[in-house]
């Protein structure tokens, strides 16, 4: 499973599951694995979660390293962040057929929500690039806010 991640998210992991790893045994407890998960960037639900044990976890309900990242790589494929974000951009939108005002984009991502701040948004203008006209293509945004969320 390693070869779908990259050695930073390996990295990255490994030393959260080594905080979870209370008893120094190299396994979680299957109780765990939300919260772990949810630290280290996804989103699931405890029915993905159950789903997750029931196909990963030794008979005691505890995962070891190797389980741990078949699972978040498996979670990865499902969230789709990049669509997930494109759909809430066209929603959004207005009807303009894949483009937004910058100013709109701006309110909401300071003012709802995990608000970011003034900067933040900057920075993911700044990578996304933005036409002559002030309108933002919702593709290229939602490219750039996954990409810029890969390198962390």
């Amino acid at each position: 499973m390693a070869k779908f991640l990259t050695q930073e998210q390996i990295n990255e992991y490994k030393e959260c599951f080594s905080l979870y790893d209370r008893q120094r045994r190299g396994r979680i407890e299957g109780g765990d694995l939300i919260t772990v998960m949810r630290c280290l960037g996804s989103s699931p639900t405890p029915a993905e979660v159950r789903r997750h044990l029931l196909n990963h976890s030794d008979a005691a309900g505890d995962l070891d390293f190797s389980s741990l990242l078949s699972v978040m790589h498996r979670q990865q494929q499902q969230e789709a962040p990049q669509r997930e974000i494109l759909e809430a951009l066209r929603r959004s939108e207005g009807g303009r057929r894949g483009f937004m005002e910058v100013s709109l984009l701006r309110g909401r991502l300071t003012g709802q929500g995990e608000r970011l701040t003034h900067r933040e948004v900057d920075e993911l203008l700044q990578e996304a690039g933005l036409g002559s006209d002030g309108q933002l293509h919702c593709e290229q945004f939602a490219e750039a806010v996954t990409r810029n969320a890969a390198k962390r």
